[in-house]
């Protein structure tokens, strides 16, 4: 088991990294919500403990924030508040459990358990693959002929709405949605994050898969679309 421990309470912190390392898990621990977010992205982790209340951005943020980014690590709140509203606002943030401080490790190691359990079932069929392009949603680990590539946020939940319509074309607006929501910025981001995907992915590959549609969007397939796409 890896845990990230998003926790601003220094003792709950040593309390939770001597119960779990006695049980052989490995941990990794964040003060803020800030430097728990950047982890939670840049890292692979079988679970995350985070905490409502932190310093730089609240729990429920930093949750929110990752699953915009297409992260699907199983989330446990630990928080004070008790009341439903609570619990209601953790979990549309996108919370797995959650558990009302105080509380017991043992519950906490069982609910963390079953949290896995049922992420590695998901994971079983959670695998994206277009010729020798292949997305693993559950690590989010994504290869190029075998060979890891190492995306953006933005690129990888990108490439990972196009890959899932693949063979066919996905539309700009559908893209643009995917990755601001309704509130797309001003001027052609969508382009730029385009260009780095194209980058990441294609570069001097022989054969590229990302193709622009005119007037439609982009898709990713082994051809290029009949009616003419262009690179």
């Amino acid at each position: 088991m890896r845990l990230l421990i998003v926790e601003d309470h220094a003792p709950l912190v040593a309390s939770l990294f001597a119960y779990f390392e006695a049980r052989g898990a490995q941990l990794d621990a964040a003060p803020d919500g800030v430097v728990g977010l950047h982890l939670a992205v840049t890292q692979t982790f079988d679970a995350i403990v985070l905490d409502w209340m932190l310093p730089r951005m609240e729990g429920p943020q930093v949750l929110q924030t990752l699953r915009e980014h297409g992260i699907d690590t199983p989330v446990l709140m630990l928080t004070a508040r008790d009341q439903l509203p609570d619990k209601l606002t953790g979990f549309r943030a996108g919370a797995d459990d959650y558990l009302t401080k105080p509380f017991d490790l043992a519950e906490l190691e069982v609910r963390l358990l079953a949290l896995m359990t049922r992420a590695r079932g998901r994971s079983a069929a959670r695998h994206l693959q277009v010729g020798d392009l292949a997305f693993d949603l559950a690590t989010l680990d994504v290869r190029r002929g075998g060979r890891l590539l190492h995306l953006f946020p933005a690129s990888r939940k990108l490439l990972q709405v196009m890959m899932q319509a693949s063979p066919s074309a996905v539309s700009r607006r559908q893209l643009e949605y995917a990755l601001w929501g309704d509130e797309p910025p001003d001027g052609d981001m969508l382009r730029s994050h385009i260009y780095e995907l194209r980058r990441s992915v294609d570069g001097d590959q022989p054969v590229k898969l990302i193709h622009t549609i005119p007037r439609v969007g982009y898709r990713i397939a082994l051809e290029p679309d009949t009616d003419g796409a262009a690179h």
